[in-house]
């Protein structure tokens, strides 16, 4: 593998991170929303990561998950979409809302507090990781070419 693959593959993942830091803060900023119908409420989102292989070359080919140990292969991450949460919502009677339906009932998203911010720590240690490793990178790039003028 390239060094400069290096680069391309913490990218991805940094990228992939950002993605999952701002699904997130979506998910926080919308955690007490209100509706007044199941189908305008707010559903907690998560994206949806998969493996993005690369040649030898660097060219990124995330349609082909096939051949992933040949050498000289490389692995980034790309983000497949952005799924809603599937859990059931939190219906609550409370007939003096200015949002009840006409049985009296609200409708609050059903997005877990503790598991964002979880997922939010996990997702920013992730990126200052792969921050360290494309610095990590640049240092051992900048230290290769100085051996090569000496």
């Amino acid at each position: 593998m390239s060094l400069f693959n290096i680069f391309n593959i913490s990218g991805s993942a940094m990228s992939a991170q950002s993605v999952r830091l701002n699904t997130t803060a979506s998910n926080l900023a919308n955690a007490n929303s209100v509706s007044s119908s199941v189908d305008e409420t707010y559903r907690a989102r998560s994206p949806v990561f998969a493996t993005a292989l690369a040649d030898a070359g660097g060219n990124y080919r995330g349609d082909s998950l096939t051949n992933q140990t040949q050498a000289g292969q490389a692995a980034g991450v790309k983000v497949k979409g952005i799924v809603e949460s599937q859990k059931p919502l939190q219906i609550e009677y409370a007939p003096n809302h200015p949002m009840a339906d006409g049985n009296g009932y609200i409708y609050r998203s059903n997005v877990n507090t503790m598991e964002e911010m979880a997922n939010m720590i996990s997702a920013s240690r992730s990126y200052q990781s792969n921050v360290q490793v494309a610095d990590t990178a640049k240092t051992m790039t900048q230290r290769l070419l100085r051996l090569g003028q000496g």
